[in-house]
Parts: C-alpha cells; sequence; structure tokens
C-alpha cells in the first residue's frame, strides 16, 4: 500500500531527525566544558526548567488527577503554574503557593503510595520531558567519577525518584511531615527554595568533604542565584531574564536548550498549549454536567 508505505517512511525520517537532534543536543551541552577527575568536585542541578522541561509537581498533580487521586479545582491552578514555569517566570509567592498546595493534597496519604504513585507518573509523565541537553552535562559530571545531586524546591520523594532514574547521587528537596507512614500536611524545616537551598548545599558540602570552589551548579531561576554563587563553575540553563543579566555581567556560562532548535520551541509551546487544552477540557466537561 503505497500511503501506507509513505507514512513509514515520512514516521522514519522523523525518528532519525528527533535522534539527530538529541546528538546534536548532547554534543552541544557538553562542548568546552572539561571536568577533570576530583573526589572533592561535585555538581548540584535544579530540577524544573532545568532538568525537566516544565514543573515537576505539576506532572505529580496531574498523574495523581488521572487516578482521581486530585481534585479538578486543583489541577487547574497547577495548570496555570506550569504556563508559568514553561516560560521561565518563576515567582517566588507563586513558588511558594504551589509548593504549600502540593503538602495540601498528600496530606493524609501514605509515603508508600506516594512512592508508587512517583514512580508510575515519571514513566508516564516525565521521562520524555527531560532536556537532554543538561542530561548530557550530568552524565559528564558522572564519567569524570564526581557526585552529582538534584536540589530543588519539589518534595523530596518526587526529585529521589528522578535522581535515581537518571543514575544521579541523590536529591535535596522540600520535606513533608509524615507521621505512622502518612504526611500530615505540613513542612519539616523550610521550602527548599532562594537562601535556602544554598544553605543546604553549603550543609551538605561540609558533610561529603566537597571543595564547593571546585564545583559546578546549573538552575534556570534568579531565584538560585545564592546556590549558583556557592560554586566556583555556575551554569545558568533555559534562564530567565533576570539570571541571563546576571550570568553575563558574571561571566557566567550559559547553556540555552530552548532556543537551540526550531522544534524545541515547538515542543515547549506544544506542552503549554496542552495544559491549556486540558484545562479548557475540563471546564467543558464540567459546564456540561
Amino acid at each position: 500500500m503505497p500511503g501506507l508505505r509513505l507514512r513509514r517512511e515520512r514516521t522514519g525520517a522523523a525518528s532519525e531527525r528527533a535522534r539527530a537532534d538529541v546528538a546534536a543536543s548532547t554534543a552541544e551541552a557538553i562542548a568546552g566544558i572539561e571536568l577533570p577527575s576530583d573526589a572533592r568536585a561535585a555538581a548540584f542541578f535544579d530540577l524544573d526548567n532545568t532538568v525537566l522541561r516544565g514543573a515537576s509537581l505539576f506532572y505529580l498533580a496531574r498523574g495523581m488527577h488521572q487516578r482521581g487521586l486530585l481534585r479538578t479545582s486543583d489541577i487547574l491552578r497547577f495548570g496555570r503554574q506550569q504556563l508559568q514555569f514553561a516560560f521561565g517566570a518563576e515567582d517566588p509567592d507563586h513558588i511558594v503557593e504551589a509548593r504549600a498546595a502540593a503538602l495540601s493534597f498528600i496530606a493524609g496519604r501514605s509515603v508508600e503510595e506516594l512512592s508508587r504513585v512517583g514512580e508510575e507518573i515519571f514513566e508516564e509523565l516525565m521521562a520524555d520531558k527531560l532536556w537532554p541537553g543538561t542530561q548530557a552535562i550530568a552524565q559528564l559530571h558522572i564519567d569524570q567519577g564526581q557526585r552529582v545531586w538534584l536540589v530543588t524546591a519539589a518534595p523530596v520523594e518526587v526529585a529521589t525518584i528522578i535522581a535515581r532514574r537518571l543514575g544521579l547521587t541523590g536529591a535535596l528537596g522540600t520535606v513533608a511531615e509524615h507521621v505512622d507512614g502518612e504526611y500530615t500536611g505540613r513542612l519539616v524545616g523550610d521550602l527548599l527554595h532562594g537562601e535556602d537551598k544554598a544553605a543546604a548545599v553549603r550543609s551538605l558540602a561540609e558533610r561529603e568533604g566537597l571543595d564547593l570552589g571546585r564545583c559546578s551548579a546549573y538552575s534556570d531561576s534568579a531565584n538560585d542565584i545564592p546556590m549558583l554563587s556557592l560554586v566556583g563553575f555556575p551554569c545558568a540553563v533555559n534562564p530567565d531574564r533576570k539570571l541571563r543579566r546576571h550570568a553575563r555581567k558574571r561571566g557566567w556560562r550559559i547553556r540555552d536548550y530552548r532556543a537551540r532548535r526550531r522544534n524545541t520551541t515547538l515542543g515547549l509551546a506544544a506542552g503549554t498549549g496542552a495544559v491549556a487544552g486540558a484545562a479548557v477540557g475540563i471546564i467543558a466537561a464540567r459546564k456540561k454536567r
């Protein structure tokens, strides 16, 4: 059947182009980066918009909604926050609101349930949203024998799942209190954000015997300037405007995978459009009831 054969050929060509784009992204990511094998050096990666396109918290919320574990009103709120994250607008007030909401919707649920569901959601919604370029840089650190951590305001359980799936050393994240195996809806300590994120990295470096002057850090957000300023080799990845200006002024490395290829930009637009579309669909369905 000529039509079917033509579709297969087009699909094959698209797959080849996708593989070529990943290879190009990988080559570009590690170009000019030389990392000596150094037991006292490590790398710290922010998660949302740095390693993962969009917000990990939204993907978790979306997956829980699909399983009937989250209300429609909550997923609509997360949809709006995802659009803000997707375009790099990490307003501190929005982040605090998002994390507080995350704590509220896991309250009363078991630690075991969140871990199990989180594994499933990673496979369903997050695995294909990872930035290949950032992954390549993380792998470069690993190949040089350096330890690599995710450092994020997202719940530590979610961050740990992603770190394990990527073969990283571990993760630092916001810790939700749990008693007798169930979440209470309260935090243990502070939200891991801004200065608190930097403090957590400093404490980890002391425990692990790391020399921060030999370490690297990667983030998309100006909120992480305190963490980036701690290390000898900071890098702005997919930076927001404020971080881009700061990085240029300081002479920091900049990697932006959003504009590297036209299809990357289109992919981002498609992702945010899907969120908006899902929200519209949910609203329409509710109006028909």
